[in-house]
């Protein structure tokens, strides 16, 4: 980075600290006023056409332009309460009631005549509402309400609906209150560590309140952009809340950490601790610029997502940014106001607990720098140890299996996913289908000949008779074979596959569009787009590193290395989660019941997020280093100095990211126990592994050539560490 550009944040935090109030009262009307304009013109959604992608996209569209999209439909199941055989009498009574008060209501279209399961241990009433899918989740309560009526009118038997509205509101609603405890659960972990770091509260509540800040902000942001970047169902709130706190808290770690170094520093013994103002603006010029170089790199690595050409990635990527951006105008400016208001309030109690001798960050700094010592003597060996621990943990990436959610992925503590699991047990036909969509003059006629051709296929259900249905105008026409097999199942995708390569070419003639849609076919098609464009979001994130690198610190090797070791933290994080998520070892520890693969968008999010923040830690970390070559250091002492110099706020910084990685833990979907896992496993190998062994190794191994093209020269003012 350029001394312009240090200048300007120096320039920056001196304007904040000198005009506290006023850069206070700034950043609170800042994010009143995005919160407000992203409330007063609300939030723009997705429309289903967003998410039409491959074939199964061409199919939709193909059902949507000819009136054959199938209309949403719910489900009632009636079955004997706990697992008793089913009174016949009794069940056909709550059907009856089921039909009479479904059949009473606007939303609904039509109510189907009761269905009984082949052995008569269930009886299904199938409900088509009006509308689309989209209106289906708004009028799905109504008839949520009148089940519920129905079960407390019958109560020997048992009354449950299910349907993709009603499990996707039940989804959607749990999902924000696994929200709301994952802030509770993350805020006052942060705050704990934050204390034990900074040993007073307000110092420790101020990382905390600007990432709530910018958090709040974002929101309202995000709100605005998503007329751009449409919305895709909220699954950026849970990105932007995690991000938010990640990076707005470990900006401000190192902001505080490094006036409070400079302070306490021994160079100022003799005339007392270095003035406020200056300790400000002397971390403006090192951590302040290294923040901005960190944010830029982190805002560069999440735009990639936009090559994934995926609305749910798009509205992540925006609302990702939008966090880190605001976290960093906070950092660079809030808070150096902040701290010029609170003067030596905010380290009452500290400066005591160090004068009377605790020596805790000289003590920390001694247990690295002995712990770096066999490093940087042995830097060949601690490579090598390096390299091997990383292929071992990222060689189970190669067996990497990618899936997406869908019902059998869901939580079965919701009531509408366990009712679909006892639907589909009792009525398979129930469950995913294709649906082949076939236009020309005579559509209907080889549409009839491939559902000949599935009779007596295990792939297919055979109950009931599939039938062809064609179009008003005559030249489009649907055929529904539903799979008695789970959507993300080996047998889903070999039925799948053998539709499209043998039945349908045996089936269709010249002449003929077909294309094929329904649960397995969306489920793959998203996935094989997905691995499809992860090259290109790779290659961009990496040439964001390596730009992004050089640009800091003016080094080809360290840009180089800077990418290896983010595609090796990368590359570790999936061998992780192939582990833990396509077997069933940790099932019980971590609370899931694996389905055997990794959701097809972790992979890319991991990517996204993961670079940003790898390559934020390495800023800071081989700053440390330089400023201390700059001082005429021998790279190797450098090294040792810059590492353990560091070694202290990164570490706290990691231990953060990993408490709010974690929490997501506690979610019950599996996707985000998924990106729980891989972002907290990088976050930890990245601090003891990349950090510690090969990082220090590799620089250690090139010496002065690590600064090549330019040579190291001491600087006219350098900067003390």
């Amino acid at each position: 980075m350029s001394n312009g550009t240090q200048s300007v944040t120096v320039r920056v935090a001196r304007w904040c600290a000198t005009h506290p109030w006023r850069a206070v009262v700034g950043w609170l009307l800042l994010v009143v006023l995005c919160l407000g304009a992203g409330t007063a013109v609300g939030t723009n959604s997705g429309t289903i056409e967003d998410f039409w992608v491959g074939e199964a996209g061409r199919a939709e569209s193909m059902a949507d332009s000819s009136g054959l999209t199938p209309a949403p439909t719910e489900q009632v199941l009636i079955t004997a309460d706990g697992g008793d055989q089913l009174d016949e009498a009794a069940a056909t009574s709550a059907a009856d009631d089921v039909r009479r008060r479904m059949a009473a209501l606007p939303a609904v279209a039509s109510v189907a005549e009761p269905a009984w399961s082949a052995d008569r241990t269930a009886l299904l009433v199938d409900i088509t509402l009006r509308g689309d899918n989209e209106t289906a989740e708004d009028d799905v309560a109504t008839l949520l309400e009148q089940t519920a009526a129905a079960q407390a009118a019958h109560t020997d038997v048992t009354v449950e609906q299910t349907g993709s509205a009603s499990m996707s509101n039940e989804v959607d609603e749990s999902l924000g209150q696994n929200l709301l405890r994952t802030e509770a659960i993350s805020l006052p972990v942060t705050f704990v560590i934050l204390l034990v770091v900074f040993g007073t509260v307000l110092a420790a509540g101020i990382p905390i309140l600007l990432a709530l800040t910018a958090f709040t902000g974002a929101v309202g942001l995000y709100s605005l952009a998503s007329w751009v970047f449409p919305d895709a169902g909220g699954a950026a709130m849970s990105v932007i809340f995690l991000l938010g706190m990640a990076v707005g808290v470990d900006y401000s770690l190192f902001y505080l950490k490094r006036i409070r170094e400079e302070r306490t520093h021994p160079d100022h013994s003799a005339t007392g601790h270095l003035d406020r103002t200056a300790a400000i603006e002397a971390a403006a010029a090192t951590s302040g610029r290294a923040v901005l170089g960190s944010g830029i790199a982190v805002v560069l690595a999440l735009g990639g997502l936009y090559l994934a050409d995926d609305v749910i990635f798009s509205s992540v990527a925006t609302g990702a940014i939008l966090v880190t951006a605001l976290a960093v105008v906070g950092s660079l400016t809030v808070l150096p106001a902040l701290l010029a208001l609170l003067g030596d309030r905010i380290d009452r109690g500290f400066r005591e607990r160090r004068r009377a001798g605790s020596g805790a960050g000289r003590g920390e700094n001694a247990v690295w720098t002995a712990a770096l010592r066999p490093v940087v003597r042995r830097p060949l060996v601690t490579l090598l140890v390096g390299v091997a621990v990383t292929g071992a943990l990222a060689a189970p990436a190669l067996t990497m299996r990618l899936g997406t959610e869908g019902a059998e992925t869901f939580p079965d503590t919701l009531p509408s996913v366990a009712a679909y699991d006892r639907l589909t047990g009792a009525f398979p036909s129930q469950g995913p289908a294709h649906l082949v969509l076939a236009r020309g003059d005579d559509p209907a006629a080889p549409l009839q000949s491939l559902a000949d051709r599935t009779r007596g296929d295990a792939l297919f259900a055979q109950d009931p008779t599939p039938e062809v249905v064609a179009a008003d105008d005559g030249r489009t026409a649907l055929l529904r074979l539903p799979v008695p097999f789970g959507e993300n199942s080996a047998e889903a995708q070999r039925s799948l596959e053998h539709l499209r390569t043998e039945l349908i070419p045996e089936a269709v003639g010249a002449g003929t569009q077909i294309a094929v849609s329904g649960d397995v076919a969306r489920g793959a098609d998203y996935a094989a787009h997905q691995a499809e464009r992860l090259p290109w979001v790779i290659g961009f994130v990496s040439l964001t590193t390596l730009v992004i690198m050089f640009v800091v610190f003016r080094s080809v090797p360290l840009a180089l290395l800077g990418v290896v070791l983010n595609l090796a933290a990368v590359l570790v994080s999936w061998g992780v989660l192939t582990l833990v998520f396509q077997g069933t070892w940790a099932e019980s520890l971590l609370g899931f019941e694996s389905v055997g693969f990794v959701g097809s968008r972790t992979p890319l999010m991991v990517v996204a997020i993961l670079v940003g923040l790898s390559t934020d830690y390495q800023i800071f970390v081989v700053s440390r280093i330089r400023e201390a070559a700059r001082r005429g250091v021998p790279t190797q002492q450098a090294v040792v100095e810059g590492i353990a110099g560091s070694a202290s706020v990164v570490t706290s910084a990691a231990v953060i990211m990993v408490s709010i990685f974690g929490s997501f833990l506690f979610f019950d979907r599996i996707e985000m126990k998924q990106m729980a896992v891989g972002l907290t496993v990088a976050v930890l190998f990245d601090a003891i592994v990349l950090r510690a062994l090969v990082l220090p190794s590799v620089i250690t191994l090139l010496g002065e050539r690590t600064w090549w093209p330019a040579r190291m020269r001491p600087s006219s003012a350098p900067v003390r560490r």
